[in-house]
């Protein structure tokens, strides 16, 4: 088959659409970090790109969630409690996506959605875009660049992920920032964020061990001899309360209670 028709196939696919939509959202990133550091962070094409960026992040998160509930559909699964829905890692970044295209502009809110993308992008260049440019033939090895990619992603995914959950987590003290100050809507976002956060601790372990090496530097540092005593038994309720949350909003123990005590067999 011609190259061009070969392109004109790949460019029909859901799954180009969501590709396209990854690259528009680096090129948005690009162009507002650009305008970031130059101090013009609010001009009309800073303001243009960051809201683009969010648009086009919606557009891939929607893309896959529809895929997924089309594929239910199709095999003929229930979609199930709106519960299960919410657990969805793709329904989550959806939201967060348009809420952030709708909420005051935070330039690190951004950076997570960026990374992600990047892994993205590349792991369709690898196995879609390059087979389609220059199929590979049988018994030959894959290309130099092919091989470069798969090299990245496995060498940084870990690493890049542990970076997307330090980001979230100085995300959410951005918010709870802003919120302390009386920005306009930074509570509603302080609320819907936590529930994001709450969820991706609970379901992502680059999160959770984030998580545990950031208390443990802060421990090592109340630790010190020369911290006052008060300060240390402010970190210990504010460890506490943490913990209270989280048993309280732990959605495995709420779904269990919900479903009451296993029924004995008849």
């Amino acid at each position: 088959m011609p190259l061009q028709q070969r392109l004109m196939a790949l460019a029909q696919t859901l799954q180009f659409a969501w590709f396209c939509g990854h690259v528009a959202l680096l090129i948005c990133a690009l162009r507002y970090s650009l305008s970031y550091i130059t101090f013009h962070p609010n001009s009309g094409w800073a303001r243009y790109s960051y809201r683009t960026a969010f648009v086009a992040a919606a557009a891939t998160y929607g893309i896959v969630v529809y895929k997924s509930v089309r594929a239910r559909a199709r095999q003929g699964n229930k979609q199930g409690s709106l519960l299960s829905l919410a657990a969805d890692e793709n329904v989550q970044y959806l939201g967060m996506a348009l809420l952030w295209l709708f909420a005051i502009q935070m330039p690190l809110a951004l950076a997570p959605f960026s990374v992600y993308s990047i892994f993205h992008v590349a792991t369709y260049t690898r196995s879609n875009l390059l087979p389609t440019v220059q199929p590979q033939e049988q018994g030959k090895q894959a290309s130099g660049l092919s091989e470069t990619i798969g090299r990245f992603v496995r060498d940084y995914y870990d690493s890049s992920m542990t970076l997307v959950a330090l980001l979230e987590i100085f995300l959410w003290f951005r918010i709870l920032g802003s919120a302390i100050i009386l920005q306009s809507g930074s509570w509603i976002l302080l609320i819907a964020y936590t529930v994001f956060f709450r969820a991706r601790h609970s379901q992502s372990h680059f999160m959770q061990n984030a998580f545990t090496q950031l208390a443990a530097r802060i421990d090592a540092q109340v630790a010190n001899q020369n911290t006052p005593p008060a300060v240390r038994n402010i970190w210990e309720q504010v460890k506490g309360y943490i913990r209270q949350a989280a048993d309280a909003t732990d959605l495995n123990k709420i779904s269990r209670q919900q479903q009451g005590p296993p029924k004995k067999a008849q």
